[in-house]
């Protein structure tokens, strides 16, 4: 049974908590993005570290999914996939990704612009070697991307992992897994406004590494 379109076309919600301007936020993205993150966290905004991140193979075709982050700093934003993924090979081919985070119930979103890279080996096996066994035993069972016939497969892969490993603390890391570090050339805070006139504050990354920080119209 298909949806009736107007109610689709008639769903709006009015954004009134706060203002964003640009003697508000800091002259760093990285500060400001950590304010905003902890605000997130504080307010108890479900997974607050989920993001959509977007990609483009090789032929121009874009993708997006749902990835976790797990680590900022000044260098940039990392999280951590099978390198054999859809994600995985098109970053291979075409760097250029997109971040998105959306915190609704602060009536907030946060888009980044950049250039990912591989973390290095022993930064993967140590993240790799914190996550929970079963994370670790599913990381090596899953062909990601791949199509498979059944669960079955993946069960019995977990089953046959499970046994080969069950007296070790870890198992060791994936050759096909691992971090990846986006390193962002734009910033986009968006706070909510009423009647869809939203404060955005833009950063640009300069050529001599500087942020230029200007206000879009929304």
């Amino acid at each position: 049974m298909l949806l009736d379109t107007s109610l689709i076309a008639n769903l709006r919600e009015d954004y009134s908590k706060k203002s964003l301007d640009i003697s508000d936020v800091s002259k760093n993205p990285f500060h400001q993005f950590g304010v905003w993150f902890h605000e997130a966290m504080d307010s108890k905004v479900p997974e607050p570290n989920a993001m959509t991140l977007s990609t483009v193979s090789k032929d121009g075709k874009p993708s997006a999914r749902v990835v976790l982050l797990k680590g900022f700093d000044e260098r940039g934003l990392t999280f951590y996939t099978n390198y054999n993924s859809r994600k995985g090979q098109e970053m291979a081919e075409n760097p250029n990704v997109s971040l998105v985070f959306l915190w609704l119930e602060l009536q907030r979103q946060v888009r980044i612009e950049g250039v990912v890279e591989k973390l290095s080996h022993e930064e993967s096996t140590a993240y790799f070697q914190s996550r929970p066994k079963g994370s670790q035993i599913g990381a090596h069972a899953s062909p990601q991307s791949d199509v498979i016939t059944t669960r079955a497969i993946l069960e019995n892969k977990v089953k046959a992992l499970e046994k080969q490993y069950k007296d070790a603390e870890a198992l060791p890391c994936p050759e096909h897994w691992g971090g990846y570090l986006v390193k962002p050339t734009a910033i986009e805070f968006w706070q909510g406004r009423s009647s869809r006139l939203h404060d955005r504050i833009f950063y640009t990354k300069t050529a001599n590494g500087d942020w230029k920080i200007e206000r879009l119209a929304p």
